[in-house]
């Protein structure tokens, strides 16, 4: 969705904004299952080869080159393997900045800290547990007050989903303006602007929260774009009494964004990949990402996936995605965009709320734009209800994974995965056949 057009000239500190109309590159929000919906510190200074998210070797091993699918330009936010060029840094000390801000008919709610409290160190702690200790994520926080706008929410005209409009810049131009005498926005990697939870809507009614990832047309401070930040406004309190141990995650969903990582839920909510990603539902329960992203991250090396591209049976022995180390990830491309995806989930790391531990297969498609489905997973146990009764968890797909004795087939491309079974260590031994 494009914000205004035309020669705009702040004379707010250091900040400007762009000539250019700005393009939707990347759009989050927190979803209910019930709604549609080494660093270098510099936010875009790096090289194409170092900018984006996650392992960008020039030199990778010939054997994977058929699973590292890629999708069409026009994909805002693809699954495409590598992740392009443009987003935050992914692994290594990642510098974010955190900054709180109230508004003249929304006072901040207790202190500035108080909110920042509601996300850190959980934040921090769940990256550190889902890259395997490859991101060294790090919250600072210079500004430890408030910062006080000097227009009323209303005046902004904050809209969901309008990246760099008119409203979001001049949001952004008092951000900066307040901010600019204690802070160099140079020395982050990413932006969190954590609003008080009382400007705007609930979150039950209204998704408000957005990231803008990637934005080249990015309002600029101190000489660099604010071209991966983080909006953050209400609680996601749902009234189930668990606020305090899950509502930091939308921020890690929301951070996801500026690693580059689309929305995997869909208008019709978290049903094409249910709780299995915190890219499709970032409420209740703690849970990981797919191994899928986590090698997009940089956080699985290319010698834990292992590509099903050759014609016949072959066997693939997978230890669980919670555990360090082992082979993670089996890809079996279809097409130049698509594949299916193999990786085994149990309760461990970040996945509490595994009640079915197995293999989760998933079909991946980088020709799909986020929010519009890039990932669904395949239902081992179709129409069962699920086996999961925590709060605001997509029931129907958690008993989603196949187990020792089952098989997935595909009639359209002939593609077999069979679970055939276990191991003293837990690794799973999987034989996936290609016609």
């Amino acid at each position: 969705m494009p914000g205004t057009e035309g020669e705009a000239i702040s004379l707010r500190h250091r900040i400007r904004r762009a000539r250019r109309s700005a393009g939707l590159a990347g759009l989050a929000a927190v979803a209910l299952a019930v709604t549609t919906s080494a660093s270098t510190g510099r936010f875009m200074e790096q090289s194409p080869s170092t900018s984006s998210s996650g392992s960008t070797s020039l030199s990778r091993p010939a054997a994977l080159n058929p699973c590292m699918i890629q999708g069409p330009v026009a994909v805002q936010m693809s699954e495409s393997m590598p992740t392009q060029a443009g987003y935050a840094r992914s692994t290594g000390t990642v510098h974010a900045l955190n900054l709180m801000v109230d508004f003249p008919d929304a006072r901040g709610q207790g202190t500035a800290l108080d909110r920042l409290g509601e996300f850190f160190p959980q934040t921090r702690d769940w990256f550190r547990t889902a890259s395997y200790g490859k991101l060294d994520y790090r919250p600072e926080t210079p500004i430890r007050h408030w910062l006080h706008m000097p227009k009323t929410f209303a005046e902004y005209g904050i809209e969901r989903g309008a990246p760099f409009d008119p409203g979001y810049r001049d949001l952004i131009d008092d951000i900066v303006a307040k901010a600019d005498p204690d802070v160099d926005f140079r020395d982050y990697d990413l932006v969190n602007i954590l609003v008080t939870p009382n400007a705007g809507p609930s979150a039950l009614d209204t998704v408000l929260s957005v990231t803008f990832a990637g934005n080249h047309d990015a309002p600029i401070a101190d000489g660099v774009p604010i071209a991966n930040a983080s909006f953050v406004y209400s609680r996601q309190d749902d009234g189930s009494g668990s606020y305090a141990e899950t509502g930091y995650r939308v921020l890690p969903h929301e951070n996801g964004h500026t690693f580059g990582l689309p929305d995997l839920y869909t208008q019709d909510g978290g049903g094409a990949v249910g709780h299995w990603d915190i890219m499709s539902e970032d409420w209740g329960a703690d849970n990981d990402l797919l191994g899928w992203h986590k090698w997009k991250l940089g956080w699985l090396g290319d010698d834990q996936i292992s590509c099903a591209s050759a014609h016949g049976t072959s066997e693939h022995v997978l230890s669980p995605l919670g555990r360090r180390g082992g082979l993670k990830l089996t890809f079996v491309p279809l097409t130049a965009k698509t594949g299916y995806a193999i990786e085994v989930r149990t309760r461990a790391g970040n996945d509490e709320a595994v009640c079915r531990p197995g293999v989760l297969i998933y079909r991946v498609d980088a020709g799909v734009d986020t929010g519009d489905g890039p990932i669904t997973v395949e239902d081992a146990t179709k129409d069962s209800g699920g086996c999961t009764r925590s709060p605001n968890v997509h029931a129907e797909l958690s008993d989603a994974a196949f187990t020792p004795g089952e098989t997935f087939k595909d009639p359209r491309t002939g593609v077999k995965i069979k679970v055939a079974g276990t191991d003293p260590k837990g690794d799973y031994r999987v034989l996936v056949t290609r016609k």
